[in-house]
């Protein structure tokens, strides 16, 4: 590493020595290694490095002796652009079984409304398994089955896949919070046009009631309810809903940009005793260096529970934000008719009949499936993706 001899002779002191200069070029010339370096210097304004040949040129650096951290480019490949789509399809899987009869639940009192037949959570899932037993709570199952595991493929594919755009194929380069926002919105819109015929059909499916009188039902399953479907509105009929969906999704923004701020605050809580020997978790950010890490990660939660419990609260943070959407867009999707009411006359027939408390009918069974449904299912497509990119 050797100092440029070009520099003008006024930065110089009496010693003929180098004082601290505005802009000092050091260049690290033939460098042995495959990835290019970027050296960040602590404390320091933003640096900018130059690639030129075998060489990386850094600007506005300290005077030597002080403390430095090399950032080792890691480019991307085929295998980690095409991991997150084999790590959704899990995830859609494991969202199924733990959340699907929740949201059964869900969306009965969504379309029902504020004086529809249930008289509550409770009442729900107690006249729910009474009248048609406890397999009715996975009514609907069989298009999110299948349709939630390329659902999950789809979005957490491409949110993957737009991470590693915003950092410039560089798979160690950490994301800000708005960049992992941005990203979510991305794999939002992305999973509207996958997602729209499934949840259209699910929608259908869970909202048909048994009558107990022998009445034949309009769906005999989600194949009759698709080909009624087609044969009525064509095969754009699947995709009645497109932009509510992609309104609905737009709240993907706060799911991974919460997701990403609630990761860094759980890394930052380190496990202690108080003076009284009572246990609990303490603020204590990790150090910037891997060296003062090294000793200071003793009581820190691990990455599995980190995925677990941000996951959690981030999907939390998703509903509080766009419950209201989701309830106008089920009861659009569940509309049969002629003409069909826009979005805007859906919500405002909501407001006039139902109030404000319309928006919100079914919030608490979301809230509570919300998290142990999304916890488990960013759990597993983390765990993979950390396995994947461990070999």
């Amino acid at each position: 590493m050797a100092l440029d001899k070009s520099l003008p002779h006024h930065l110089r002191d009496k010693s003929g020595s180098f004082e601290r200069p505005k802009a000092v070029v050091i260049t690290l010339n033939k460098l042995s290694t495959p990835h290019n370096i970027v050296t960040k210097i602590p404390g320091w304004f933003p640096i900018r490095a130059i690639r030129a040949q075998n060489a990386v040129s850094v600007e506005d650096v300290a005077p030597a002796g002080t403390p430095t951290e090399t950032h080792v480019r890691r480019e991307a490949n085929f295998k980690d652009r095409a991991i997150g789509f084999a790590a959704g399809i899990c995830s859609g899987a494991t969202k199924l079984v733990v959340g699907h009869p929740f949201d059964t639940v869900k969306v009965r009192l969504q379309t029902e409304g504020v004086n529809g037949r249930f008289n509550g959570l409770i009442d729900c899932i107690g006249s729910t398994v009474k009248k048609e037993g406890v397999r009715a709570l996975y009514k609907g199952a069989t298009p999110p089955l299948i349709g939630w595991s390329i659902m999950d493929a789809v979005q957490l594919g491409s949110l993957s896949n737009y991470r590693l755009f915003l950092q410039g194929n560089d798979k160690s380069r950490k994301l800000t919070h708005l960049e992992n926002a941005i990203a979510g919105l991305g794999a939002g819109w992305t999973v509207a046009l996958v997602a729209t015929p499934v949840e259209t059909l699910k929608v259908r499916l869970q909202t048909q009631y048994a009558t107990g009188s022998g009445e034949k039902r309009l769906y005999a399953g989600p194949i009759d309810c698709a080909r009624q479907l087609v044969r009525q509105n064509g095969i754009f009929g699947l995709w009645h809903g497109l932009q509510a969906t992609l309104l609905q999704r737009s709240f993907f923004f706060f799911l991974w940009g919460s997701y990403s701020v609630y990761t860094d605050m759980l890394h930052s809580l380190k496990y202690t005793k108080s003076s009284l020997g009572i246990p609990y978790y303490a603020w204590d950010p990790p150090k910037k260096t891997a060296a003062a890490n090294s000793t200071n990660n003793t009581g820190r939660l691990s990455e599995k529970a980190i995925s677990f419990l941000a996951g959690g609260l981030a999907a939390n943070t998703f509903w509080t934000f766009c419950f209201p959407f989701d309830v106008v867009k089920n009861r659009y999707m569940r509309n049969n008719t002629i003409p069909k009411p826009s979005l805007a006359m859906i919500a405002k027939q909501i407001y006039r009949t139902e109030g404000i408390r319309g928006f919100f009918t079914g919030f608490g069974v979301t809230f509570v499936r919300s998290f142990p449904t999304n916890a488990s299912a960013i759990f597993v497509f983390e765990y993979i993706m950390r396995l994947a990119n461990s070999r």
